[in-house]
């Protein structure tokens, strides 16, 4: 119990360092102000990277969840079914 106090009071004293201070954000474009520190993304082709990047994350997330809900194994000695079984 002690360690889960601590865990969460260390969380909310981080939080403040985790969210762009005012110098950062005033050089931010005004999609992620707040969100990040630093200087804003470059060129046009940063956004094209992280754009590819974030697809290819909401892809694999929706496939895992396909596949772990519904596998298309009907044999009952594969592995996957031990999840099922649960």
């Amino acid at each position: 119990m002690k360690n889960k106090i601590i865990t969460i009071l260390l969380l909310i004293t981080l939080h403040q360092y985790a969210l762009a201070c005012e110098t950062c954000e005033k050089q931010q474009p005004k999609i992620t102000q707040g969100l990040t520190h630093g200087v804003g993304p470059g060129s046009n082709w940063d956004w094209v990277i992280v754009s590819i990047v974030v697809l290819f994350t909401i892809a694999t997330l929706l496939f895992s969840l396909k596949y772990l809900i519904k596998p298309g194994e009907n044999n009952s000695d594969h592995i996957k079914q031990t999840i099922l079984s649960l």
